[in-house]
């Protein structure tokens, strides 16, 4: 019961849809943005209406806990850089009960399915899952076909296999790249009995907005997108459409009730 209690506030509208934006970037490839903007990108993202952020426990401490309001927190609890011999390895550098301290609403996990260290990836999946389980804490899986012997990380019978993974392994809901073409993602949808999140893809990749609407098409329970939304000229405007295409126009009115009364 309290995993599910947990699991509905990850859904501002309640309508097991999300929009979530990782901001766990700093770790991999460096600052979000700078220090003097982080407070703003939090605002931003909270009042155009995402379900939840994502970041690391560190990360968490500069946030003020009055501005996130009904977005989520989602500690994540995986790490690697761009600089490291393999920059698909994955190692934990936090724990389930870690995370709750600091009043995470859920945790998120990275595993590159591909990598020359996948065996040790899914060994600490496998940690957090009996973690979560234990303390009723919902698991997010970044779940990616990443690595030397991967042809097509967009393939979608490929994209199948990862999602059921997380999904044999315990993930209450998984993020991974949208298929290509697109309309394919509904084999992936089809194929996972757990909510899968489109994950945005790099800058350059055209039309957000659109590809928004095609994973939603495709049967997909929301999209992850960081990259994107907080190098995007405006995060809260961004963030208001992608949240109206997700949620149907509902987070639209909660962006707009949020705003008239400033209640974020």
């Amino acid at each position: 019961m309290r995993k599910a209690l947990r699991l509905r506030r990850l859904s501002r509208p309640r309508d097991d849809r999300y929009l979530f934006v990782p901001l766990d970037h700093s770790v991999s490839d460096g600052p979000v943005v700078p220090r003097d903007r982080w407070h703003d990108l939090i605002d931003s993202v909270v009042v155009g209406g995402a379900d939840a952020i994502i970041v690391h426990k560190g990360r968490l401490r500069t946030i003020d806990p009055a501005v996130l309001g009904g977005c989520a927190l989602v500690v994540h609890l995986s790490a690697g850089t761009a600089h490291a011999s393999d920059a698909n390895a994955k190692v934990l550098v936090g724990e389930v009960e870690e995370a709750l301290r600091l009043g995470a609403d859920a945790v998120s996990v990275h595993v590159n399915i591909g990598a020359d260290t996948e065996e040790r990836q899914l060994v600490d999946f496998g940690v957090v899952a009996n973690a979560c389980d234990a303390w009723n804490v919902p698991l997010v899986a970044m779940i990616y076909p990443r690595g030397p012997r991967i042809a097509d990380p967009n393939d979608p019978t490929l994209l199948s296999h990862v999602v059921n993974i997380a999904v044999d392994l315990g993930a209450d809901i998984v993020k991974t790249n949208l298929a290509l073409p697109a309309e394919r993602m509904a084999e992936v949808t089809a194929s996972c009995p757990i909510p899968v999140l489109a994950a945005g893809g790099p800058a350059g990749g055209g039309s957000l907005v659109d590809t928004a609407r095609s994973a939603m098409a495709a049967g997909c329970a929301g999209l992850a997108v960081g990259r994107r939304v907080f190098t995007a000229p405006s995060p809260m405007s961004l963030v208001a459409e992608l949240a109206s295409v997700v949620h149907e126009g509902a987070a639209a009115e909660l962006v707009h009730y949020t705003t008239m009364t400033g209640a974020v």
